[in-house]
């Protein structure tokens, strides 16, 4: 039986990152920890037509910056330098741009399999080791860590488990944490779309009466759909052919990027906004999606978890204690209560303000656009929510 100071359970990108993020301090202080992943994740990048992504924020930049990994993300990642609101059939707009916010863009698009190699291999493999492919099935609570049961019955014990196994988390389950789930009653449909004109860093949040979309720049002139939808609706869109499809696109979004030529697979994923009623316990902490899953249409879920992972491991590295001790946990807890509030709080009320289809939250919403366009604290104060630096202050 081996033991370990730090197990993260789930090797995506969540979890590679605390990794990173420990990886100098764990050196210094002779941790040793394990990446414990069912999918092994792929040597070399493949570009795909098909390939999911991730809206970054500004803030994640600046936490992969300092962890010396961004210079390569950035070879393929798209800036987005604007930000165009819209709700559809109404007379208000609003634009958020980089050169008024000072930075060099708001956020960036990321291909997850790119964003996925540049992680693992900036990974110290003489501080960072893998257990791939391999899964947990059981985790037991010891006076000091934890013993966890592997599939193939190897026993690994830790100081402290990381449990980011993803939203379906089932050894969340298992250890009894509870969850609050709130159904959006929609579904999110995922594909990338090509337009035949430039996106030139365009982002595009579209608001209808049926539900809100999303068009983000990808590299090679392609843009990410996200286009939530109530369930039966996004079903019978998934299933059209792609000419009848981009039809219908086409008529909800318009010709702001000129026609749309090509649609790539879709994916379908049902939206509820989940929260775990607990993130630390003595020698356990939990990160991801298996702590807060948020409606996309924000794009703020994996922008908080990677200012948790970051967060967790500051604190894990600015305490005298080992890791695991309650104490620290609590203390990050803490930490980062206000980041998830508020940006749990920012994505729902997002989400909620902008699906409804009452005459009178309609009205408020187009007179609140316009407003946002119209007053620069306003719309300071959405374009930081936005960059991932709404609980930061002013540098």
């Amino acid at each position: 039986m081996s033991r370990v100071n730090l197990a993260i359970i789930g090797g995506g990108l969540v979890g590679a990152s605390l990794a990173l993020a420990l990886q100098a301090g764990a050196k210094a202080r002779g941790w040793k920890i394990v990446l414990i992943e069912p999918f092994a994740p792929g040597h070399t990048y493949q570009p795909s037509y098909d390939a999911r992504s991730s809206a970054l924020s500004f803030g994640a930049r600046q936490i992969y910056q300092r962890l010396g990994v961004w210079q390569e993300i950035s070879r393929r990642a798209e800036p987005i330098k604007q930000i165009h609101v819209s709700d559809r059939g109404r007379f208000s707009t609003a634009r958020l741009s980089a050169m008024e916010e000072g930075v060099p863009a708001l956020g960036y698009v990321v291909e997850n399999a790119w964003l996925g190699q540049c992680l693992w291999q900036s990974l110290d493999k003489d501080v960072i080791s893998w257990r791939c492919p391999a899964e947990v099935t059981r985790m037991e609570p010891l006076t000091d860590g934890y013993r966890l049961t592997l599939n193939d019955e190897t026993i690994l014990e830790c100081d402290l488990a990381v449990l980011a196994d993803g939203g379906r988390s089932g050894l969340r389950e298992q250890l009894g944490i509870g969850i609050k789930k709130r159904p959006y009653n929609q579904s999110a449909l995922i594909a990338n779309i090509t337009p035949s004109e430039a996106h030139n860093g365009m982002a595009f949040e579209r608001f209808t009466d049926d539900g809100p979309m999303a068009l983000l720049p990808l590299p090679d002139n392609r843009c990410a759909l996200v286009w939530t939808r109530l369930g039966m609706d996004a079903q019978r869109l998934a299933a059209l052919d792609d000419r009848s499809f981009l039809g219908e696109l086409q008529d909800i979004f318009g010709y702001r990027l000129g026609t749309l030529k090509q649609v790539g697979v879709r994916h379908l994923y049902p939206l509820s906004l989940i929260e775990a009623e607990e993130q630390v316990r003595p020698h356990l902490a939990i990160l991801g999606n298996a702590a807060h899953s948020l409606h996309p249409i924000a794009g703020q879920g994996f922008n908080l978890s990677l200012r948790d992972a970051q967060a967790l491991a500051d604190s894990l590295l600015g305490s005298e204690t080992a890791p695991g001790d309650f104490a620290t946990l609590q203390a990050y807890r803490e930490r980062q209560r206000l980041d998830q509030s508020l940006t749990v709080g920012f994505s729902d009320q997002v989400t909620r303000l902008f699906g409804s289809t009452q005459p009178l939250v309609s009205l408020g919403r187009n007179i609140g656009l316009l407003g946002l366009d119209l007053l620069p604290p306003a719309k300071r104060w959405f374009a930081r929510q936005a960059m991932g630096l709404g609980t930061r202050p002013d540098e």
